[in-house]
């Protein structure tokens, strides 16, 4: 029934009920999920599951919007909360920590809402992906030396948001403990 490379032959897929289409594994067969329906181990069944996901949001979004005093709380719902998780990024850019990626995430929560956050995600998302597609088709040491700037970049940024916004000068600290040691 399975091919060499691990990939079910096409054909109705059968699970325990003997129904066709519902792709559930038998249990016992060493089988956990189907193999070699999507892309990054993903299953078929994982993609409609996900898939079926979204749709289900997608018309409980509709019918909020239906309303006039549901979609226009669903607006300031969406607002606040993407100025909430943005606000959080934004402060914590400078500090170590996921800023950029909330940053985005409430980006992502305005896009729900709003054309231009939408716009905006996309194209954050092209460019963060030719940037990849760009740092990846790079040799070693040029990655190195990329990463190697970036590092010294954050680093510095944590230096001066330490002695700036506490007082904390840790390059004098560190000069004087191995001074002293």
């Amino acid at each position: 029934m399975e091919a060499a490379v691990g990939r079910r032959s096409p054909g109705p897929v059968t699970g325990k009920t003997g129904k066709r289409g519902y792709g559930v594994p038998e249990k016992g067969r060493g089988h956990d999920r189907l193999r070699g329906h999507g892309a990054n181990g993903t299953t078929g069944v994982q993609v409609a599951e996900r898939r079926v996901r979204w749709r289900r949001l997608r018309t409980t979004l509709e019918l909020v919007r239906a309303n006039p005093t549901g979609r226009i709380a669903l607006k300031v719902f969406v607002a606040v909360a993407g100025a909430l998780v943005v606000a959080i990024g934004a402060v914590l850019i400078p500090l170590p920590g996921p800023g950029w990626l909330l940053v985005i995430a409430g980006l992502g929560i305005w896009a729900v809402e709003f054309h231009w956050a939408r716009r905006l995600l996309n194209f954050t998302r092209r460019h963060v992906q030719g940037w990849t597609r760009w740092v990846t088709s790079r040799s070693w040491p040029v990655r190195l030396v990329l990463g190697s700037v970036g590092l010294l970049f954050v680093c510095s940024i944590v230096w001066l948001s330490l002695k700036v916004g506490l007082g904390i000068d840790v390059v004098a600290r560190l000069l004087h403990y191995l001074a002293t040691n």
